[in-house]
C-alpha cells in the first residue's frame, strides 16, 4: 500500500487507507520469514480472530503484516500489538483499545 498511513510494532505492522465504501476491508500479508506454512497459517488465523473482535471504524482498507516475532508471540501479545497499532492509526476508539491491554 503506497498511500495511506502506517503503524509499526515489533510484532505487527499495519497500513490503512481510506476507501469510499461503507465497510472496512482487511488483508493479511504473512511473509515466509515468519515461519513455515503451519506457523504462517496459525498467525493468520489468530490475526483474523483478533481483528474480527475489534470495533474497527468503517471505510478503510487495512493490511496487516506480521513480523517474525509474531510466530512465538502469545495470543494476548498479538492482540495487544494489534490494538496498539490500530489505535495509533485511529481505526478503533482509544477507550476500547486501552481496556484490552
Amino acid at each position: 500500500m503506497r498511500h495511506g498511513t502506517r503503524s509499526r510494532d515489533p510484532i505487527l505492522h499495519l497500513a490503512a487507507r481510506a476507501n469510499d465504501l461503507p465497510y472496512t476491508r482487511v488483508g493479511y500479508a504473512v511473509n515466509r520469514k515468519v515461519g513455515g506454512a503451519v506457523v504462517r497459517n496459525r498467525v493468520r488465523r489468530r490475526l483474523r480472530e483478533i481483528i474480527r473482535q475489534l470495533p474497527l471504524r468503517s471505510g478503510y482498507d487495512v493490511v496487516a503484516v506480521p513480523q517474525p516475532l509474531s510466530a512465538s508471540a502469545s495470543f494476548e501479545d498479538l492482540s495487544c500489538a494489534t490494538v496498539r497499532t490500530a489505535g495509533k492509526l485511529k481505526l478503533i476508539p482509544l477507550e476500547d483499545g486501552l481496556a484490552r491491554c
